[in-house]
C-alpha cells in the first residue's frame, strides 16, 4: 500500500505532489539524525531559495531539530553541519510531542487521573452575584 498511501495521505511521508516537485526541482541539502531529508530548489515569492523537509515517518513539525528549523526559515544560509558547533553534553535528545497521547503530562487534578484535586487553602472566595 506504499504508493496508494502516498497518493491519498499527507501525514505519512511526502504527498505525490511534493514527491514530483522534489524529483524535478529539489536538490538534497542534508539529513538530520532522525532520517528527515532536507531539500532546496526553485524560489519562493520573495525570491529566496525554496526549502522543505521530507519526514522519515509521520509528518510532525516538532521532529525538526532547531538547527534545521533555522535553515528552513532562512535564519542561517549554510547547512547546520557546516555552521553550528557540535552538540553540548548537557543538551537533551529529542522527545516527541506527547500531547493528546496516553503519555501526555496530566497534573494531579486532571480528569484522566480521577479528577481529585487538593482542596482550596482558604485564600479563595467564590464570587456570588447576590453578595454585592
Amino acid at each position: 500500500m506504499g504508493i496508494l498511501a502516498n497518493i491519498f495521505t499527507w501525514w505519512n511521508g511526502a504527498t505525490i505532489g511534493t514527491a514530483l516537485y522534489t524529483s524535478r526541482k529539489g536538490k538534497k541539502v542534508g539529513e538530520d539524525h532522525q532520517g528527515n531529508i532536507y531539500y532546496e530548489g526553485g524560489t519562493d515569492v520573495h525570491g529566496r531559495a525554496r526549502r522543505w523537509v521530507i519526514y522519515n515517518g509521520n509528518n510532525d513539525a516538532s521532529r525538526v531539530p532547531s538547527e534545521w528549523h533555522g535553515w528552513l526559515h532562512h535564519t542561517i544560509d549554510g547547512t547546520p553541519e557546516s555552521l553550528l558547533p557540535p552538540a553540548r553534553i548537557w543538551e537533551r535528545d529529542y522527545t516527541p510531542n506527547a500531547t493528546g497521547t496516553a503519555n501526555a503530562y496530566r497534573p494531579s487534578g486532571a480528569l484522566e487521573k480521577g479528577g481529585q484535586r487538593q482542596r482550596a487553602t482558604g485564600d479563595y472566595e467564590a464570587w456570588s452575584p447576590d453578595a454585592s
